[in-house]
């Protein structure tokens, strides 16, 4: 399999915006193929968020050194927008309110661009069914039929977006975005959070409806449930900025009933009491 299909990180160093001199992530390398799902764990505070920050371009995080290359093209030459039309998809752990918008426009809208490329022809026009775009039918029949895989009401579709919407809620209509954009590198930032089990479940099972040969998944995550239900094939721990170990879904669940410090012990780190904490309870999760 051609590199040109990996997510392929090397030696990378990120830090604030604010604050370069303070590095988070100290050297993460790591290569995710397609087909495959790599989970990455790690206490609080231990740069999980901020990997994915800085692979989607948030302008709050500073890639110091390394690389990023995707479909053998350097990430860092391209915006977060065009990283999105590249293929890149995030699942956000807090989803962004925003009044006024409705989840309808919203998704029509990153529909076309992503369908647009990042370079436009002039003879194709994604929201002009003349010029080969979606009709409007055909993009209601889409959705319908996502609505249902993800057991969403219809409803949701003239809300505006995020706007009052339970914990439960905003992250099933993550993964709604994820299944109309079809990505090609999906990174879940702890799209189990705040969730219950009911919720996590029909998110999980969404997610897995959407695996192929075709898509490479990055799960990040500081619990062990969300993977009983996604099952990657790859572990790894995040500590203090660094990927401390790696392994299969034995790593998982020796997590699982361990907790990280002895894990942690073992490759020199001596843990704090979070640092130290077992991943598997979650806080009081929401609808």
């Amino acid at each position: 399999m051609s590199e040109s299909t990996h997510l392929v990180i090397k030696d990378l160093v990120v830090a604030p915006t604010s604050d370069p001199s303070k590095h988070i992530l100290q050297g993460i390398s790591l290569t995710v193929k397609p087909g495959e799902v790599h989970a990455i764990m790690g206490p609080n505070g231990s740069g999980k968020t901020t990997l994915s920050y800085a692979l989607m371009g948030h302008p709050s995080y500073q890639i110091v050194s390394g690389s990023v290359l995707w479909k053998g093209e350097d990430l860092m030459e391209y915006s977060a927008d065009q990283r999105a039309r590249l293929g890149l998809f995030l699942a956000f752990q807090y989803p962004t309110s925003i009044p006024g918008l409705s989840v309808a426009s919203f998704l029509r809208t990153a529909m076309n661009a992503r369908r647009s490329g990042l370079v436009r022809d002039p003879e194709f026009d994604p929201s002009d069914p003349v010029k080969g775009g979606m009709t409007m039918g055909e993009f209601r029949k889409l959705v319908k039929e996502k609505l249902t895989q993800l057991k969403m009401d219809e409803a949701f579709m003239t809300r505006y977006l995020n706007d009052g919407f339970s914990g439960g809620e905003k992250k099933r209509l993550e993964m709604l975005q994820m299944a109309l954009l079809k990505p090609e590198m999906a990174i879940l930032d702890e799209t189990d959070s705040g969730l219950d089990i009911d919720a996590l479940r029909i998110v999980a099972e969404g997610v897995n409806t959407m695996l192929s040969p075709e898509l490479g998944v990055l799960v990040i995550t500081h619990y062990q449930r969300l993977l009983d239900y996604l099952k990657p094939q790859f572990v790894h721990v995040l500590a203090r900025g660094r990927i401390v170990a790696s392994g299969g879904a034995d790593l998982a669940h020796r997590l699982e009933r361990e907790g990280y410090a002895p894990i942690l012990a073992e490759n020199g780190i001596n843990p704090t009491a979070d640092e130290a904490a077992t991943p598997t309870a979650a806080p009081a999760p929401s609808a």
